[in-house]
């Protein structure tokens, strides 16, 4: 792809913030400029006609309204076209490309959401007798069955809502564990290429936090761990594969390495959807890793949620899994496993971690996820991930500079750096250039241990022809950063909104309406 083609524009395209009754300068032929809601409507007018409401004695004592509501009168399509309007100017993924490296942004299959809100499921209430819930918590207990048998563990805590929310579980039975053997260890240790969210998951549980160097070839450093070992360590952090996006080999030296030491091993399992159907972490000495149901089994990501991260447990720590689970009885009824019979069913659980007992949406999109592929179609899952991700790489290694390009294939993800770039020019001009080609950026800046990272994870269900429509725009942005092209400092172009200063937008945010102004 070409650069965008400038000659028309104007500095101040895209920097006017219109108020009511000015000229816009930011419409993009049928790409409107959208006014705050207040601009559009008067806080004075309504946009209906309704007759005034017969008198009548009030309820609501001094609860009852004494000032206007304040919001603006609009008509019906004055409202519709506002938030259709909006939601033009979102990205997602049934617009296009999602290349957020190590976010695992793929679509989601459409009999999944069907399923998610089936009679049943979508109105089932957490409140209600267990008998009236048999088959939701069926749909619990088969999915925790699947999940177990994918990845070789012993049992698997539900409830956990998120990924982060899932390491939390994990390094809670880990100290649990710790507790009842009456060891005070306070060391946990986490290698350069885990994610972000390990080392913030640990120092909130109380433990101190020691980094593990990686080698050249993007991986743990097996020796530097070794020698770390000891008597104070309560276990290992390990993302696998790995925030660069490769497989750990050495992962099952690790296990045996920090198990002889006395510690325990928590696998960061948020890039699971490399390796489902293909690899076992249980086989490899994991001891507790959480599955993002949002990444790996299709539900929607983003935007805040829901997620739901479920955390397999080996049988070391099974038996300080939280409240509450699903358990099968012998007549084959189900029931939760609560406070009140958790003394005879799980005695040295560490406790409850949510209200409830997970997203009822999310176990059932991931079920049927699971069983529309079957064993077969989970391995493909993986293996076109890999693929797809070794493509990239390889089509753009001769313009990027791909740090890790010489340990192998990569796994999911490919991982570039700025080298090469033109003085002066970053990473975020490529991110930015990207937007004027019509992609979503990737991921930057993450992972750290290499200099302006661009990280790329194109998931198994973008097509060829997709891919190599983002590879021709990525090439092009890319080899205008090598050639110091100056139009790339203010991309983006033809976006809504031009290049903001990201640490102002960031710290002093336009909030709040007031009156007639706006007011971060």
């Amino acid at each position: 792809m070409n650069a965008p083609n400038t000659a028309g524009w104007r500095p101040e395209m895209g920097e006017a913030h219109s108020v009511q009754n000015e000229t816009f300068t930011g419409n993009r032929a049928l790409m409107l400029e959208e006014r705050l809601i207040f601009e559009i409507g008067d806080t004075s007018t309504t946009g209906v006609d309704i007759d005034p409401a017969p008198a009548a004695p009030s309820r609501l004592g001094n609860l009852t309204r004494a000032d206007a509501i304040g919001l603006p009168g609009l008509s019906e399509p004055e409202t519709v076209r506002h938030y259709t309007r909006l939601s033009r100017q979102n990205y997602g993924i049934d617009l296009g490309f999602f290349p957020l490296g190590s976010c695992t942004m793929k679509h989601n299959p459409r009999l999944n959401e069907a399923v998610a809100r089936m009679k049943g499921f979508k109105d089932v209430h957490p409140l209600q007798p267990c008998e009236t819930v048999q088959g939701a918590l069926a749909v619990i207990d088969e999915l925790a069955h699947w999940l177990v048998t994918l990845t070789g563990m012993d049992s698997v805590a539900m409830s956990p809502k998120a990924g982060a929310h899932g390491e939390l579980c994990g390094i809670l039975a880990i100290k649990a564990a710790l507790e009842a053997r009456g060891e005070d260890r306070r060391v946990i240790l986490v290698p350069e290429s885990a994610h972000g969210t390990n080392p913030a998951t640990a120092a909130f549980a109380g433990f101190s936090v020691e980094n593990i160097p990686a080698t050249e070839a993007g991986r743990v450093d097996l020796a530097a761990l070794k020698a770390r070992l000891g008597p104070d360590v309560a276990g290992v952090m390990i993302t696998n594969p790995n925030t660069c996006g490769l497989f750990e080999p050495d992962l099952k030296a690790i296990s045996d390495a920090v198990h002889a030491a006395g510690g325990y091993v928590y696998c960061d399992g948020a890039n699971f959807n490399a390796i489902v159907g293909k690899v076992r972490p249980g086989d490899l000495g994991v001891d507790a890793m959480h599955i993002n149901l949002h990444k790996t089994f299709s539900t929607p990501h983003g935007g805040g949620g829901p997620g739901s991260g479920p955390v397999v447990l080996s049988a070391a720590l099974s038996p300080y899994a939280p409240l509450p689970y699903v358990k099968r009885e012998a007549d084959g009824t189900l029931r939760l496993v609560e406070e009140g019979t958790a003394g005879e069913d799980q005695p040295d659980s560490f406790g409850r971690m949510v209200a409830f007992h997970g997203q009822m949406g999310m176990f059932t999109r991931a079920l049927s996820y699971i069983l529309s592929h079957g064993a077969d179609g989970l391995q493909q899952v993986a293996e076109d991930a890999v693929l797809n991700a070794n493509y990239v790489l390889r089509s753009l290694e001769g313009v990027l500079d791909a740090p890790f390009g010489h340990s192998g294939p990569c796994m999911h993800e490919a991982l570039f750096t700025d080298d090469g770039f033109a003085e002066g020019f970053s990473t975020l001009d490529v991110a930015k250039g990207l937007i004027d080609e019509g992609f979503h950026p990737m991921t930057v800046y993450f992972p750290l241990v290499v200099h302006g990272a661009m990280l790329v994870e194109p998931t198994e269900t973008e097509s060829k022809a997709a891919l190599d429509q983002f590879i021709g725009a990525l090439r092009s942005v890319a080899l205008r950063a090598k050639q110091g092209d100056p139009a790339l400092k203010t991309a983006p172009h033809f976006a809504p909104r031009r290049r903001l200063d990201e640490t102002l937008a960031a710290r002093k945010p336009v909030l709040a309406w007031k009156g007639d102004k706006v007011e971060g």
